[in-house]
């Protein structure tokens, strides 16, 4: 995985493949961007205040951190509602398509 060199690094995350991890992330990464502290199941969107362009930064954050790629039908916003469903999205992407080879 590669970031430019404006992006910070992020934190140190844990296992990538343990969904605690993600979760504990996702929650350090909402809390330093909105000041706010944040639960698994809050709608990080139904609260009010977070726009369209932080929604950008949770989908940058995700593919960067995860080294995943977020296009299509799962760019929507029930994915990304809470931290709970963000990280279903990533261990979902995180899976190797259906009839892929390791070879």
């Amino acid at each position: 995985m590669t970031t430019s060199s404006d992006q910070p690094v992020p934190e140190s995350i844990g296992d990538p493949g343990d969904p605690g991890a993600v979760q504990a992330d996702l929650l350090r990464f909402l809390t330093k961007r909105t000041g706010r502290t944040w639960t698994t199941d809050a709608d990080v969107f139904g609260s009010g205040g977070l726009s369209s362009l932080f929604a950008m930064e949770l989908v940058v954050h995700l593919e960067r951190t995860y080294d995943i790629s977020i296009r299509g039908a799962d760019l929507r916003t029930e994915n990304f509602r809470t931290v709970l469903r963000m990280s279903e999205l990533v261990e979902r992407l995180r899976q190797p398509a259906p009839g892929a080879s390791g070879a």
